[in-house]
């Protein structure tokens, strides 16, 4: 519950910036398409075994901020090698693929997103559970924020 409150924080932090613009139901969906593209192109890339590209719809910063299993990782580079650590090879990236819950606009330049991820690979399939801030930098939706949590597959 600690990481959740931290990350709430984190994000209100980063977005407190921008102005509150009234959002039209035209633009929400615009950025949803935009948004749910991009994560469209990361399961095609790590499927792909490239999480290099994967890595691209983050937010390129040392202010990255990773929470999964093992706790906090903080920064972009920090991530990539956790990433390239815990899945070495094809036979670890699997074939990967999103089902999107909810996303809900923050403001006009963020978006929380809730998903699920489905894994299937030659070492054991995993599903679980993700919260993902996407904000808009330089006119591109990137990645500020990532929690995921896998569910018991016993």
């Amino acid at each position: 519950m600690k990481y959740l409150i931290l990350v709430f924080l984190i994000v209100l932090s980063s977005c407190n910036s921008t102005k509150n613009v009234a959002l039209t139901a035209a633009q929400i969906q615009k950025d949803t398409e935009t948004i749910k593209a991009v994560l469209n192109q990361q399961a095609k890339d790590w499927s792909n075994a490239s999480i290099e590209a994967f890595m691209q719809g983050y937010e390129k910063t040392p202010n990255l901020l990773f929470v999964g299993k093992s706790g906090i990782t903080k920064g972009w580079q920090q991530t990539l090698d956790r990433y390239k650590k815990a899945y070495p090879s094809k036979d670890h990236t699997g074939t990967l693929t999103f089902d999107i819950l909810e996303v809900q606009p923050i403001n006009a330049e963020a978006y929380l997103l809730v998903g699920e991820f489905h894994l299937v690979r030659k070492v054991g399939k995993a599903d679980g559970i993700f919260t993902l801030v996407f904000k808009k930098i330089d006119g591109h939706w990137k990645v500020i924020s990532d929690h995921t949590s896998a569910y018991d597959n016993e």
